[in-house]
């Protein structure tokens, strides 16, 4: 058996699954709150869902694959940045914890290794993630492998710029970036204080509510802009949208495609596809695992 430990470490839950690598049939989960306040506590339970897995196959675990926030090291063997979040996660080093062979990935990099190798991307060779939650990730494809870049900052199409002329500055100091346009952390701001959530504003603009209408449909516009640009740059067969975000279904997909028929260039009628990810909440656990060699 190619059975293989996936972990997916986030700021509120720590989910994680024993998985068949070759056929992506995920055996056993389990999902845990993170309590990332209280410092050190989530290595512990980390520790025990890891325990916990291996107890639930007779089988040898070929290794454990963790997706975590942050940038990893060159040899992903922890995360090397990751300010702000999760005290102690920077320069921990999992395998010698877990005495285990661990690979730590980025969140948004393991999501789209679980669309590479079992979802929407499978059979493609090039191809975008981007995940559209409480902020904006990203992840590229490209020849059919997972493209991590210089420092492994690869495929952060959160932080590209949108609107350069916004005093709005995210997390990494860019002005008008995709995150802060779309991200459901800055909602509040961008409708005044009237909505709060996502959720909030899209039901606003399935009732017509012009504010609602407004903040929306400029959030989608500047998505679409972001869409074409890395159509222009990167030309991926593919872009997959994931995250809560893309719960908005219709009232996202229908305007978007709309922009997108206006901004994307499409020389002799080349079109970029653009789907919803086949996984949601457990993409990051799956793609860990799928990654482990």
């Amino acid at each position: 058996m190619n059975q293989s430990i996936g972990i997916d470490l986030g700021g509120t839950r720590i989910k994680g699954v024993l998985m068949d690598r070759h056929t992506g049939e995920v055996l056993e989960r389990r999902i845990v709150p993170t309590n990332d306040s209280e410092t050190g506590s989530w290595k512990a339970v980390v520790q025990q869902i890891v325990q916990e897995l291996k107890a639930a196959t007779p089988h040898p675990v070929q290794g454990v694959g963790l997706a975590a926030p942050g940038l990893p090291t060159v040899d992903n063997s922890a995360i090397a940045c990751m300010p702000g979040r999760l005290p102690g996660l920077e320069g921990f080093n999992w395998g010698s914890f877990l005495h285990e062979r661990v690979r730590v990935l980025n969140d948004a990099h393991a999501a789209i290794m679980a669309e590479a190798r079992f979802g929407a991307a499978r059979n493609i060779t090039n191809a975008a993630l981007i995940t559209l939650g409480t902020g904006v990730g990203g992840g590229l494809l490209v020849g059919g492998q997972l493209y991590q870049g210089f420092y492994q900052m690869a495929g952060h199409i959160g932080h590209i710029t949108v609107d350069a002329d916004s005093d709005a500055l995210d997390v990494t100091q860019l002005p008008g970036s995709l995150e802060e346009a779309i991200g459901n952390a800055t909602v509040s701001r961008r409708s005044y204080g009237r909505y709060q959530t996502t959720h909030e504003l899209v039901a606003g603009y399935a009732a017509r509510e012009p504010l609602a209408t407004l903040v929306w449909l400029t959030s989608v516009r500047r998505l679409a802009v972001a869409l074409a640009s890395i159509a222009n740059l990167f030309s991926p067969e593919v872009v997959i949208l994931g995250g809560g975000i893309t719960q908005a279904n219709e009232a996202l997909f229908t305007p978007l495609e709309t922009f997108m028929e206006l901004f994307e260039w499409r020389p002799a009628g080349k079109k970029t596809t653009i789907c919803k990810a086949h996984f949601e909440d457990w993409a990051g656990a799956i793609g860990a695992a799928a990654c482990f060699n």
